[in-house]
């Protein structure tokens, strides 16, 4: 019979942070540079997904 042994471990907050801060500035990038992009496929993707987030954009 085979046996699956799980472990955790915790982040330390410096940890949590930095992917924090990091998640920060990967969604900003998405929602605003794609948004302003002058492609029009990337404008309109973000557009549409910050209108179904409920984000003012106009």
């Amino acid at each position: 019979m085979a046996q699956t042994v799980t472990t955790t471990k915790t982040l330390s907050l410096n940890d949590r942070l930095v992917a924090g801060v990091l998640a920060l500035v990967l969604g900003s990038f998405l929602i605003f540079g794609v948004g302003l992009a002058h492609s029009a496929a990337l404008h309109d993707t973000a557009h549409d997904t910050r209108h179904s987030l409920g984000f003012p954009c106009h």
